[in-house]
């Protein structure tokens, strides 16, 4: 953290965008902000207690090195003198490999500590060595990106952590004010077959907070987990209380994400919240991993990040991976393919649809490029569904999206 405060190189000037040099983390360069770190602030894990944890088999080495940590953090927290707290992960713990429990549930440090210290209401950024010790080797089967690259992708989630607002949506002043809230289902660590509904809900700013929902079911036709409509309603209800909650206010239109299909009886449930709740409108968007459609264009390189395509009147695909002007390359190692977009409610234009899906795929603070694939409405849904799975269903949970990734 010391070494980011000045400015580090560029990885490889042929790219100058693609690899941006770092400017540095002061209040007069980059994210225009400083980090301020205090001795009463920064403990250590006995080394006792690492060693004892050493000795332990598979999952019970992860859980004593997680209440080992969760000491420590909960001493940091309780003084409530900072934003988020900085983690660094055990260099000898192996949890890549451990087997699957008869669940299917892995357990690994980084999910079970973000999901043991949720109550404390403190964001965690947990560090690799690999991160900052050029000597130390990635985990496996990863390779290390260039240091300036580091430390945008660390500070930009730091910032975001903090209550930052990296960049934010763009949007005209006659746009109406939206609430975007993707759907998915997770299987706690309590249960073997109930799927439980979750709902990640984010304004134009990123500003993202978390709701569970009722028990999902798994539908004979498409093997998807569905909702039955009160449940559908009563989610949709939950999110709009914690967004006013948060935002003192409703938004004029919400968007509903799935990766599966809208059943009637899911749709029927989440008019009757939008009535209740007296919203102007109300869409429906199923997004798919591929529409099985691919686009070409001439010479050698892919489709450009942002074609979009009508297939019909309710099919529609775009490419939200692709070649980049801006970077002068196409990024990626394989072949892009695009989303699909199918629309079971819709208030706006397919264009509007594909514009408005292309920037949410932007808004993936985890990270400091622009060219992520899903909208942030889906792709948090691994992120959060991992860490819900350790938490006890019959509890509140954070609301805070910033504590789950």
């Amino acid at each position: 953290m010391d070494r980011c405060t000045k400015p580090i190189a560029a990885k490889d000037a042929k790219y100058p965008h693609l690899f941006p040099a770092f400017p540095g983390c002061d209040s007069g360069v980059g994210l225009f902000t400083t980090f301020t770190f205090a001795d009463r602030n920064c403990r250590e894990v006995p080394d006792r207690e690492l060693s004892r944890a050493a000795s332990l088999p598979g999952e019970l080495a992860v859980s004593a090195v997680v209440d080992a940590y969760m000491d420590e953090i909960e001493a940091i927290a309780e003084d409530n003198r900072v934003d988020v707290i900085v983690v660094a992960r055990p260099d000898d713990l192996n949890d890549v490999n451990l087997p699957s429990s008869k669940n299917g549930i892995t357990t690994n440090f980084h999910d079970l500590l973000k999901a043991r210290a949720l109550p404390l209401g403190k964001p965690l950024q947990i560090m690799r060595r690999s991160t900052w010790d050029e000597t130390a080797p990635p985990p496996p089967n990863r390779s290390r990106q260039d240091e300036a690259t580091r430390a945008w992708n660390v500070h930009v989630a730091l910032y975001y952590k903090a209550g930052g607002v990296p960049w934010r949506l763009q949007r005209s002043s006659t746009d109406l004010s939206t609430c975007y809230v993707g759907i998915s289902f997770y299987r706690s660590g309590g249960t073997d077959t109930l799927d439980t509904a979750v709902a990640h809900i984010f304004n134009e700013l990123g500003d993202g907070v978390i709701v569970r929902g009722g028990t999902a079911h798994v539908s004979k036709e498409d093997r998807q987990p569905h909702l039955i409509g009160a449940d559908a309603r009563q989610l949709l209800l939950n999110a709009l209380t914690v967004y006013k909650r948060e935002h003192r206010t409703l938004p004029a239109r919400v968007v509903v994400h799935k990766s599966s299909r809208f059943t009637s009886d899911e749709k029927d449930g989440f008019n009757a919240a939008a009535d209740e709740r007296d919203l102007h409108a109300l869409d429906l968007v199923w997004i798919t991993s591929s529409e099985n459609a691919l686009l070409f264009r001439p010479g050698s390189a892919p489709p450009l990040r942002g074609t979009f395509m009508s297939l019909s009147k309710y099919e529609h695909l775009i490419y939200t991976r692709g070649s980049v002007d801006f970077y002068s390359t196409y990024p990626g190692m394989y072949v892009p393919r695009p989303l699909g977009l199918r629309t079971a409610q819709l208030s706006v234009s397919p264009r509007e649809l594909g514009v408005e899906t292309l920037a949410l795929s932007k808004m993936n603070w985890n990270q400091s490029r622009l060219d992520g694939r899903s909208p942030i409405t889906l792709q948090t849904a691994d992120q959060v569904k991992q860490i819900l799975r350790f938490c006890n269903p019959e509890r509140d949970i954070a609301t805070r999206y910033a504590q789950y990734m």
